[in-house]
């Protein structure tokens, strides 16, 4: 008892906002690769000789081994200990980062990438954990503040630094500007972290590693991953090769849940979806993880494909929703520590409905820049009131020694639901364009008088210009790439409103969540075991 009332008055020897800016610094370096790569895949591919759709590899190769390795940390803290490992994970990550820059093939790139996702995989999970047991309950959200901007803000930024550098220097240096921050990581975690009591190494857990676990979550993941990065390419499940990957992740995924119950040492302790709060929060961080995944793509990719934007101003469209987050990360950790979880989600959800309203009625062909801009910050209001709330949540009346395996759960789902909604998105997105296409192609006839209209000032236009003859063919070719565009705008218009309606529902799955008393410990009736 005597040891039990220490531990829990256990505090950390430095300042806990020092412990936490220095684990989030490692995070921010971490969370930023998984988002800068995206716009260098064309410079990539060429310069090492291969193809687009095999430049994709780039980010599948990191996605993968970076989901398998979120899970372990639990382990590998018990093995090593948790700022140890957190060590390791800088270490690896820096010098897998190097390696990147590096390469002189694409398998070897691919190699790095794989390296580099193993050490990025411990980063969020520990860091998030350690943030967790340095700071008292009460203030918790302040704290998961931090570390919200950083899993937020690093998506944002990712798209728009990586634009920058390939068209400025070359795309090797989105790999090394890690160098510098890992190593800075790296001293400053030596100096200020260490690890609470409850935290014991025991090099004996080595071989306590559930080997058959992080086999099964290997081929889950591994197929969950491709065949969602290559659905699409392959027109999903017509194709044989994406049948393959999605019968292996279903496979996987039902052999790592039944075997993960049985087994006494999980790599992935889902005993804890027992706790309804928990398993609550990893429901809502799915989709809240998915729908800034999603925003952070679909924009961007609206305003090239439809409006002409390069990938850099494209990329700085997306600053003005960072800006606003550096403003209200803040005020939502206060309002985290003074109001209840579930009506602040309610909040949040609410205006993410609001928001995607908004851009479902006003993504338009003559879009501005800084219409644009202020659509990507309506999406961003919302986002730290849902994150750390949820963050904050998951811990709720759960044993402090499961922090470590938390953190990785909630992390793991996070990226799970970005993964599945980007491929799901994009993927309604073209369908739904191609029907918007086929309704407009239907009014392409000489019985619409609006047709005949534009057709006829078109031919007459290119006529008087010198095409003669070929004047007709071109003013339908016009009108049919007009007719395409707006098609595809209505395609990124429908997508919104469902992410609307999608908002709407978990509005309500909010109130699932037991009502707690911020800074009080756990829910009413919810006892820790």
């Amino acid at each position: 008892m005597a040891q039990d009332a220490a531990q829990g008055q256990w505090k950390p020897r430095v300042n806990p906002w020092l412990i936490a800016m220095t684990v989030a610094l490692a995070a921010f370096m971490e969370v930023l690769d998984t988002s800068i790569a995206n716009v260098a895949l064309p410079h990539i591919a060429g310069d090492l000789g291969a193809s687009t759709d095999q430049g994709t590899w780039v980010l599948t190769s990191y996605l993968v081994s970076n989901a398998i390795i979120l899970p372990v940390g639990a382990w590998a803290s018990s093995v090593i200990g948790r700022r140890n490992f957190f060590l390791l994970c800088i270490t690896i990550f820096t010098i897998a980062s190097f390696l990147c820059g590096l390469a002189p093939s694409l398998p070897i790139l691919l190699v790095a990438r794989v390296i580099q996702g193993i050490g990025g995989g411990g980063l969020q999970p520990m860091a998030q954990a350690i943030m967790a047991d340095s700071f008292e309950e009460k203030k918790r959200g302040q704290a998961f503040a931090l570390y919200g901007l950083v899993a937020v803000l690093a998506p944002s930024i990712g798209p728009t630094l990586g634009g920058w550098i390939t068209d400025n220097y070359s795309w090797r240096w989105i790999f090394y500007i890690n160098i510098p921050v890992g190593l800075l990581a790296f001293f400053l975690v030596t100096r200020l972290v260490e690890d609470p009591p409850w935290i014991k190494a025991d090099r004996n857990n080595l071989k306590n590693l559930d080997y058959i676990g992080l086999g099964l979550l290997t081929v889950a993941m591994g197929g969950l991953q491709i065949m969602l990065d290559k659905g699409e390419e392959n027109d999903w499940f017509a194709s044989n090769f994406i049948k393959f990957f999605g019968i292996l992740f279903v496979v996987g995924m039902t052999g790592l849940i039944w075997w993960e119950l049985r087994v006494k040492n999980p790599v992935m302790n889902l005993r804890l979806f027992k706790y309804r709060n928990f398993a609550i929060c990893c429901l809502l961080m799915i989709l809240v993880g998915g729908v800034l995944n999603a925003s952070t793509v679909l924009q961007p990719q609206f305003l090239q494909q439809l409006l002409g934007y390069t990938a850099t101003i494209a990329g700085e469209a997306l600053t003005g929703g960072g800006l606003a987050l550096v403003v209200v990360m803040p005020l939502a950790g206060i309002a985290t520590g003074r109001f209840p979880a579930r009506n602040l989600l309610a909040l949040g959800f609410s205006f993410f409905a609001l928001s995607f309203y908004y851009a479902s009625t006003h993504l338009t062909l003559d879009m501005s820049f800084g219409f644009a801009s202020w659509l990507r910050i309506l999406q961003m209001i919302p986002i730290p009131f849902c994150f750390i709330a949820i963050t904050n949540a998951a811990y709720i009346g759960l044993p402090r020694e499961a922090s470590n395996q938390v953190s990785g759960l909630i992390n793991f789902v996070r990226n799970v639901g970005g993964s599945i909604f980007i491929a799901v998105t994009g993927a309604v997105v073209t369908n739904r364009s191609l029907f918007h296409q086929a309704r407009l192609q239907e009014s392409m006839n000489s019985a619409s008088p609006a047709f005949v209209a534009q057709s006829n000032a078109l031919t007459q236009s290119f006529g008087g210009t010198g095409h003669g003859p070929g004047a007709g063919f071109m003013a339908h070719a016009q009108i049919y790439q007009q007719l395409n565009q707006q098609a595809g705008a209505m395609g990124y218009q429908d997508i919104y409103r469902m992410l609307c309606w999608m908002a709407c529902g978990m509005v309500l799955c909010s109130f699932l969540l037991q009502k707690n008393r911020p800074g009080q410990g756990a829910p009413a009736g919810e006892a820790v075991h």
